[in-house]
């Protein structure tokens, strides 16, 4: 709890005094988001890893942190306004992290930061070749890693969608990225699934299917 009070009042700060043109300071706002990231991310956040009676106890007293912090970075990245093109792709792979966590209301909030990522970069270099670059590598190195699932796949894919389709600039260029990364996605987990799989064929198959 205390160190969320600290995080708050780092992007307090940032937002007071080192946001304007003439003051920003790019390795400090970096910093706040990559700070806010790890403590969002660590193991003892991570409820769904708990017993029953030890999730409520600390949802009773602290509520779930991950969600609150996680607001804290989605409102300071639409804080940023023409600054964000300094993050990208830098901070696409730490809110991947971020959005992988398996919190629904978390995901919910923090997905949409992928498409202003994606309208940021469209709008100065008419594409957002970039951002898609990072968020592949990224997704890889992720769900081999173990995080993602069927639940991220369908909010991923939804959100992305309908964001896509309310700006006509970016409706199919946008849609088509994210049945890309969909596709993707969908076949990391199938791979991930059967990599101890004793049925051969099925696993070659998944290799297959991701290669």
């Amino acid at each position: 709890r205390e160190f969320l009070r600290a995080i708050n009042q780092f992007a307090t700060t940032l937002t007071e005094r080192f946001l304007s043109s003439s003051s920003f300071e790019l390795q400090l706002w970096n910093n706040y988001f990559h700070l806010a990231v790890a403590f969002l991310t660590q193991d003892s956040l991570q409820l769904e890893n708990f017993s029953q009676a030890k999730r409520t106890a600390i949802l009773a007293k602290y509520g779930d942190m991950r969600a609150k912090i996680g607001a804290s970075i989605r409102d300071m990245w639409y804080n940023l306004g023409h600054h964000k093109i300094e993050f990208i792709p830098g901070m696409v792979g730490p809110i991947l992290e971020m959005t992988l966590v398996p919190e629904l209301e978390l995901r919910k909030s923090t997905i949409p930061i992928f498409f202003d990522m994606m309208l940021c970069e469209y709008q100065l270099t008419n594409s957002f070749s970039r951002f898609e670059d990072e968020i592949l590598r990224k997704l890889d190195s992720e769900v081999e890693g173990g995080r993602g699932d069927e639940q991220y796949k369908q909010l991923f894919e939804s959100i992305l969608l309908s964001c896509c389709r309310a700006h006509p600039e970016l409706s199919q260029p946008g849609e088509s990225f994210v049945a890309l990364v969909t596709g993707l996605l969908e076949r990391l987990l199938d791979y991930r699934a059967v990599m101890n799989d004793e049925n051969k064929t099925y696993s070659m198959s998944c290799t297959v299917n991701l290669l």
